[in-house]
């Protein structure tokens, strides 16, 4: 055997380029089950981030049913999700281009069909945006979320809305008054719906009530009079309400008779739920047999089990880290599924032996699964615990650098790329990804870190962040590092932070208040606090009340916390990539940072996108940003990169 070739950390050359991680990259979104056909959306940044919607039949045989230039995807929320739904053979979704309501009814004919449109045209451009649909038994009509904007600029109004399920008609608003609402669903017999809703301040993963009405006689089932988080309401066959809820610290499984109280179904002290930034997830599946199959958080994995009929609960021993959107069909359930060395895919599991049957197979990288780092849970001192009192503890995913070909020097320990992700209630996912494998092939160390506010460990973790946004998530970035440099695992002098988002926002934070990282690179990331509040879209127009303050009362708070306000503290190289299309963190947040930083002659990056929104989804765009990034390092950090990829030099002014 070849002994490995040695070269610098960073510099080593691979097969994973960014032509690669977007080359063919149509990733599954969701998927749904209707008869014997198999649903499911794929997003495509070959043709500019389009969501696109496919069937697959019994016999294996694929149609691609909304092709080109058809967009599946809703602005309700801006993070979207629940753009499509299925039944009876009929597709009906939101069309990006005006967000109004469309259907597809391929029957027996060819597809692609043209789509007709249900809704009518607002006065405001994309002013009525539709979401999370449900069709009524008898096919007639569809409950669905409605987000109305208003052309004098007031907030948007959220209303459940009734409209013909096959031709055109103006929705008839059956719930209003809340700030927000979530899951419509018609139960079995068609003569009753439930639903979510939640106010101001209040996020989805902070306080919600789930509703039903049955003959306009409404009833709150559960977050009444205690605040709990509610998601995913589930009708079952009997006529029971099933859903997850985090009463007891963790969401756990209830069930609801109409006339009857709440039962706890499986409650195992981890977390059986999901914090609700887009509509249509789904943790658990309800079959026929009578059995529960459901989704649990441990160690940053998901593991899939199943409560039989009788209350028993087991394990089903699946080969995957990461499992989404699951459906029930027949007594299997089928997910969005993924797992260290494959990226997501469709497959149908076997609950009583674990056996896979690939539906929807992963694209051939062709490559040895030693290129793939193995996710590594750790667990590390941070900061103190502001409500517990003593030293927290926080978590992350370790990736070391991966390449079969080419070794460190001896000796030398690698650079770190501490990954920040969103939300910032968000999590991290041990998931094959490209666009991390990009930098562990090449080299780099990467920590993806769950800080204190992540959702999978709990309330009371998730709870650490409030009112402490930009300061526990900061620490327990700095606390990683410092963790992983004891154990001699990584570089302690060549330590670089990256995130996007709220993500981009602890980047900017980090190298404002701590001198433990040697650049950083923000995407889309907030720089003002009090600008955010002021500009950013209804749905989190209050979340900062909960993570920093109320605004304007908090302005000190939030000056605080605002990188802006302390470039002075930044004397770090910085890399900025940004939508100009973005509406949740507008490009004026870059650009003020960007300016602040070129007025005191600091080193900084800057790449602006036309076209692009809130992450990045058009193949060209997400090329140039992982390439530019990966120079800015090269340059920041002092190794060469591999001749062969073509990378230009990102400017640093």
């Amino acid at each position: 055997m070849t002994p490995p070739e040695v070269l610098p950390f960073g510099s080593w050359p691979t097969p994973i380029t960014s032509e690669l991680v977007v080359r063919a990259a149509r990733l599954p979104g969701a998927v749904q089950v209707d008869g014997e056909d198999l649903w499911w959306s794929e997003g495509r940044p070959d043709e500019g981030g389009r969501t696109a919607i496919l069937r697959r039949r019994p016999d294996g045989r694929v149609d691609e049913v909304l092709a080109a230039p058809w967009n599946a995807r809703t602005r309700v929320h801006e993070y979207g999700g629940g753009a499509w739904w299925v039944s009876g053979g009929v597709l009906w979704f939101a069309d990006w281009a005006t967000q109004r309501l469309h259907r597809v009814d391929p029957g027996s004919e060819p597809v692609p069909l043209t789509p007709v449109p249900l809704t009518p045209e607002p006065e405001v451009p994309r002013g009525w945006r539709f979401a999370d649909g449900s069709v009524h038994p008898d096919g007639r009509s569809v409950l669905c979320v409605r987000e109305e904007h208003h052309d004098d600029g007031s907030e948007a109004t959220n209303t459940i809305v009734r409209l013909a399920a096959s031709e055109p008609s103006t929705p008839e608003v059956v719930v209003e008054g809340p700030d927000f609402v979530a899951d419509p669903r018609w139960n079995p017999d068609g003569s009753a719906f439930c639903w979510l809703e939640w106010d101001h301040p209040d996020m989805p993963w902070d306080a919600t009530r789930l509703v039903v009405d049955a003959g306009g006689h409404r009833t709150v089932v559960a977050g009444g009079d205690v605040r709990e988080s509610v998601c995913q309401p589930t009708w079952a066959p009997d006529g029971s309400l099933w859903f997850s809820a985090d009463r007891t610290g963790f969401w756990s499984l209830y069930r609801w008779s109409p006339g009857g109280a709440v039962e706890s179904m499986v409650d195992l002290g981890r977390d059986i739920g999901f914090p609700q930034w887009v509509f249509g997830q789904s943790c658990f599946a309800l079959l026929h047999d009578g059995r529960t199959a459901f989704v649990y958080k441990d160690g940053g994995s998901d593991h899939l089990a199943v409560r039989t009929g009788a209350g028993d609960v087991f394990d089903v021993g699946v080969p995957y880290t990461s499992i989404d959107g699951m459906r029930a069909r027949g007594s299997r359930v089928v997910a969005v599924v993924a797992s260290a060395s494959t990226e997501p895919h469709v497959a149908e599991l076997d609950l009583d032996g674990g056996d896979v049957t690939v539906l929807v197979e992963p694209r051939d990288l062709g490559l040895d699964v030693r290129w793939f780092a193995e996710p590594q849970a750790i667990e590390f001192p941070t900061g103190a615990a502001p409500r517990t009192g003593g030293a927290a503890r926080a978590h992350a995913l370790l990736y070391r650098p991966a390449n079969p070909d080419v070794a460190g020097p001896p000796g030398a320990a690698p650079p770190l790329l501490v990954l920040i992700h969103g939300g910032p209630t968000a999590a991290a996912r041990p998931m094959l990804q490209l666009s991390r494998a990009y930098w562990t092939s090449r080299g780099f160390a990467v920590v993806d870190v769950n800080y204190r506010g992540s959702t999978g460990y709990g309330r009371a973790y998730r709870d650490l962040l409030r009112g402490q946004w930009g300061v526990a998530d900061v620490e327990d970035c700095v606390a990683v590092v410092a963790h992983l440099a004891a154990q001699g695992v990584i570089d302690a002098a060549r330590c670089c932070i990256r995130g996007g988002s709220a993500g981009g926002f602890t980047t900017l934070a980090a190298l404002a208040f701590h001198d433990a990282f040697a650049a950083g690179a923000s995407h889309y990331g907030v720089a003002d606090l009090g600008v955010l509040a002021e500009e950013t879209h209804k749905f989190e127009s209050r979340y900062l009340d909960g993570l920093v303050g109320a605004w304007p009362q908090a302005r000190a708070t939030y000056e605080a916390r605002s990188p802006i306000f302390h470039t002075d503290g930044i004397d770090r190289p910085l890399a900025v990539f940004q939508g100009l299309d973005d509406p949740i963190v507008p490009p004026n947040q870059a650009e003020m940072i960007v300016e602040a930083l070129r007025a005191r002659n600091v080193p900084v990056a800057y790449m602006a996108f036309e076209g692009e929104q809130h992450g990045f989804r058009q193949g060209a765009n997400i090329r140039a940003a992982l390439d530019g990034e990966l120079s800015f390092y090269a340059q920041v950090l002092g190794f060469e990169l591999p001749p062969d990829e073509g990378i230009e030099p990102v400017e640093i002014s």
